[in-house]
Parts: C-alpha cells; sequence; structure tokens
C-alpha cells in the first residue's frame, strides 16, 4: 500500500460521479430570521425555500410551525437556543432534556435537524451570560447521547467577529483575552466531540466603518489591489478570506488546529440610510453571487487553501421590525410578498461566463416586473389584461408549470407584465399596465422559469423537446456503439495518466490516478 493512500477495489467508471459528490466544496445556506411583521406563512417559507433549491436553512429558536413547516423537505435545520434560555438550559441536565423532548424530538427525523447552536454572539448580549453557555452547550449535548443522537445533532455556539482582539493582519488574529474565561472550555469541548466554531463574519461592516482604509471591490471580492500579511507573505484579494484566516490564526496560536469553521452569518444590505451608500442592491448581488462561487469552488483562503467553509447567508427576508439603522432591516434576498430582491443563484451552479468564469445572472436586455409599489388590485386587473386582451402566453403560471410557484400575485403578474413587454417593443409604455410595472436590468429568472429577452418568447419555459432525432441519429446512441465508446474512454484515460479524479475518501480530498481506480 502506497504510503497516504488507501486501497480500493475496481470501481466503475460510470461510478465515478457517485465519488464526485464528495468534493463539492463547501455549502451555502441561508439565515431564516423572522423579526417582521409582514412576512408569509412558514409553510410558504418551506415553499419558497424549496423552490430556489436551497437545501441549509438556519432559524434562531426552535418555533413549532417552522419546525413541522419543514418535514419532509430534506432541507437540513440548524435551529437555535435563544440567549435568554441559558440560564435554565445551564443549571438543569432535566431541563436541556425537556427542551429537547418538547422542542426537537416531537419533529425528528421528518424535520431534519443537523445543528443546535447553543447562545448566539454571546459576547454581543446585553446581558453577561458567557459563563452559561458551556455548561449549557453540555447539558444539550449530554440530552442528546441519551438518546442516541449526539452523532447525528451537531452542538455549537456562534459568535461574533469581536471575539477578537485583532484581525489584522490575518496571521496576528487573536482571541479577546476578556473573553479566555469561557473561550478556552469552550474551545476544548468543541475538539472533544468534534463540533465546530461558529463565526458571523461581515465585511460589510469593516468597509462602512473604514472606508478610508478599505476598497470596496476588496469587500465585495471584486477585482482590487492585493493586501499582502507582512509576517506570513500571504496575499489576500478578499476581506472574507482576511477575516476567515485571523480566526484561523486564532485558534491555532491556541492550538486549536484541526477545528472546522462554520460561518453561520455573512452577506450584505441591499439598502441603507443616506449615509449607508455602500448598501445597494447591485452590491449585495455582486457580494453574495462572489461568496457563493468562492465556497462552492472549495477555493478555501491563502492560510488554507482547498479548506471546506460552509456559510449561512444573512437573511432570507427584509426584516422591518429590527433596530438600527435603514441597513439593519434590508439584508434580504426576498420581499415579503416572496419575490426577489435580486437574482442570485444560490445553487453556485448557474451558467458562467467562460471568459471571466463569473456566474450569469443577468443578460444586456431589460426586464418587466411588478412594481413594489402597486396595489394588489392593481395588478390583479393588470394581469387578468395581460392574459387576456394582452393576447400574452400564460401557461407557465399555472399549476404544475414551471412559473406557478411561487403562488403569488406578484410573481405571476411578473412573469406575464414581462412576456408583454418583450412582444410589444420593450418600451416604457409596455411595462406601465397603470403604473403597476416597472423595468429592471435584473434577470428575474429563477430555477426553471425563464423570463424571456426579446425574440425568444414562444419557447422560454417549453418542455418538449426542441427537435425529434431522426432514425440515423437514434441509432448513433444505441447501447452498442455506447458500449464501445465507453470501453474507448476507459482505455483512454489508463493511458493517459495526466487526468485525476478528486475522491475524498476517510475524511480528506486525496488525488487519485485512473489507473489507481480501474
Amino acid at each position: 500500500m502506497a504510503a497516504g493512500r488507501c486501497l480500493l477495489p475496481a470501481i466503475p467508471l460510470l461510478a465515478l460521479s457517485f465519488f464526485a459528490e464528495f468534493c463539492n466544496g463547501g455549502k451555502v445556506g441561508v439565515c431564516y430570521g423572522r423579526n417582521a411583521d409582514d412576512l408569509p406563512t412558514p409553510d410558504k417559507v418551506a415553499d419558497l425555500i424549496q423552490l430556489h433549491s436551497i437545501k441549509y436553512v438556519r432559524i434562531y429558536d426552535a418555533n413549532i410551525q417552522v419546525l413541522k413547516a419543514f418535514a419532509n423537505t430534506g432541507v437540513e435545520l440548524m435551529v437555535g437556543i435563544p440567549n435568554s434560555d441559558l440560564l435554565a438550559i445551564s443549571q438543569f441536565q432535566s431541563n436541556a432534556d425537556t427542551w429537547l423532548k418538547n422542542n426537537i424530538l416531537p419533529y425528528y427525523p421528518a424535520t431534519t435537524i443537523t445543528y443546535i447552536t447553543v447562545g448566539a454572539e454571546i459576547t454581543e448580549s446585553p446581558i453577561n451570560v458567557s459563563s452559561l453557555v458551556v455548561p449549557a452547550m453540555t447539558n444539550v449535548h449530554n440530552a442528546l447521547k441519551k438518546v442516541g443522537l449526539h452523532k447525528r445533532i451537531v452542538v455549537s455556539s456562534t459568535h461574533s467577529l469581536r471575539v477578537l482582539s485583532r484581525s489584522f493582519p490575518p496571521s496576528a488574529g487573536a482571541f479577546d483575552s476578556k473573553y479566555a474565561s469561557f473561550l478556552k472550555p469552550m474551545l476544548e469541548f468543541l475538539a472533544e466531540i468534534q463540533s465546530p466554531f461558529m463565526i458571523d463574519l461581515y465585511p460589510y461592516y469593516a468597509y462602512r466603518d473604514s472606508s478610508g482604509n478599505v476598497s470596496l471591490d476588496y469587500a465585495l471580492f471584486e477585482p482590487s489591489s492585493d493586501v499582502i500579511d507582512p509576517n506570513t507573505g500571504l496575499v489576500y484579494t478578499s476581506m472574507f478570506d482576511a477575516q476567515m484566516d485571523a480566526i484561523f490564526f486564532a485558534l491555532m496560536a491556541l492550538n486549536f488546529r484541526t477545528l472546522r469553521v462554520v460561518v453561520t452569518e455573512t452577506g450584505w444590505p441591499n439598502k441603507g440610510s443616506a449615509k449607508e451608500t455602500a448598501a445597494t442592491v447591485d452590491n449585495a448581488q455582486s457580494y453574495n453571487s462572489n461568496l457563493i462561487r468562492h465556497v462552492i469552488n472549495d477555493t478555501g483562503t491563502p492560510a488554507k487553501p482547498r479548506e471546506e467553509i460552509d456559510v449561512y447567508i444573512f437573511s432570507l427576508f427584509n426584516e422591518n421590525r429590527k433596530p438600527g439603522l435603514e441597513s439593519e432591516r434590508n439584508w434580504g434576498l426576498f420581499y415579503p410578498d416572496q419575490t426577489s430582491i435580486y437574482s442570485l443563484d444560490l445553487t453556485g451552479k448557474g451558467k458562467v461566463d467562460a471568459v471571466t468564469g463569473a456566474n450569469i445572472s443577468s443578460s444586456n436586455g431589460t426586464w418587466c416586473v411588478a412594481s413594489a409599489n402597486a396595489s394588489e388590485q392593481d395588478l390583479k386587473n393588470a394581469l387578468d389584461w395581460a392574459c387576456g386582451s394582452g393576447n400574452v402566453d400564460c401557461s407557465a403560471i399555472q399549476p404544475s408549470q414551471p412559473c406557478f410557484q411561487p403562488d403569488t400575485l406578484a410573481s405571476h403578474a411578473s412573469y406575464a407584465f414581462n412576456s408583454y413587454y418583450q412582444q410589444n417593443g420593450v418600451t416604457d409604455i409596455a411595462c406601465s399596465f397603470g403604473g403597476a410595472g416597472v423595468r429592471t436590468t435584473k434577470d428575474p429568472s429563477y430555477d426553471n422559469c425563464n423570463y424571456v429577452t426579446s425574440g425568444k418568447v414562444n419557447n422560454a419555459n417549453s418542455t418538449a423537446p426542441l427537435s425529434t432525432p431522426s432514425t440515423a441519429e437514434s441509432s448513433a446512441s444505441s447501447p452498442g456503439i455506447d458500449a464501445l465508446f465507453l470501453l474507448l474512454l476507459v482505455l483512454h484515460l489508463i493511458l493517459f495518466e495526466s487526468l485525476f479524479v478528486e475522491i475524498k475518501f476517510l475524511g480528506g480530498c486525496h488525488l487519485y490516478s485512473m489507473a489507481d481506480i480501474l
């Protein structure tokens, strides 16, 4: 056996896709906050999340309606225990047992729960609860252990970047000594149960508060002047990576080198006050699009290249009851009516520009969508007209069709308005609808629902094949020819050792040649 390798039995070529799934990079989730009075019901939110292929969701409590709504969806939930509950759970094991019995066990495993976060950003809490966190985490973990779920549901706690006393240069990253009394025991506990350290990272705040020292492009993952760590010589092209490495170096300084780090909140606001000039839709789209691509591509950081990093984008909706500056209420990916604030491919698998490598989220054209300021009656009247006298093909927004979900008036009206707009000259008048329509340069398409541009109206959401293959074409893909092609391909791969396939095996990604596998 070669050093550092495990011998595998012969694997058919067609099975390689199975192994490829293990090396897909980090995961991207979304935070589902509910500090608002205008949000859709949890069951509609669960539908929206599935519609947009979101697989990982963080919630901040154990709300019964939310847990029920996600039953049998396959979405993996990170469930939170608020700081206000830490005292009771930390004092007695029986309280943790009861919390688990009442809040998790009735809904698990129909509702997939993978994490329980015990407390959130405790260093930011107006009431000092830091001494309660580790005892509470221990009790929750013990409660899970009693019912045999401690290896299926992971316990941790989330932190603000302010847990560091220094974050620049990244190699000087260090935890604040005033938090040592709870941090050291917590890190020891996390290492013991093999749980990740969780951190909330916001390059937006670092840029907003130090715009004279930090470039906007650097904060947005856009091409910018490189930042070099003078101690290590490592080159940083994004603030996110610099903040991540500051955490890694702080952990290494305390000899916790193997702890994984999960980013439980990050994002960019889509709107702000007059002084918050960087809080815009375009910047929010740029940051989150670049973040997703960075994570999905398994890029890692300069200090830990190829490190898998899981992130949760904050947040699903704008939340109108949050206090503070205007930006605090505008971090959402969606409006409360479930329409997208901007186009974002949350799977990271959208079309990619062959030259720049960037995900394509809009075309050079314009689209027409329902105005957020239009009344429900105006939208209904305009929708009825577009699908009637306006001669728009509205079959795509019928039940079971690609654009039916989300089943909202605004979403259906947006699809119909755009179809009419594209068919009638792409003019201001064609997008008027009595003030109910508004033009946008952001492609509102999502998943299998394609918002057409001029000249592509008829087949935008067609599920039928464009043409029927001829007899000759059909015979070219017969089983005999496929088998011969496959055999030749296998022989070719064996002869040319330069082609490698990544396989994650026993916790790590290693390079294996095709000859090793076959």
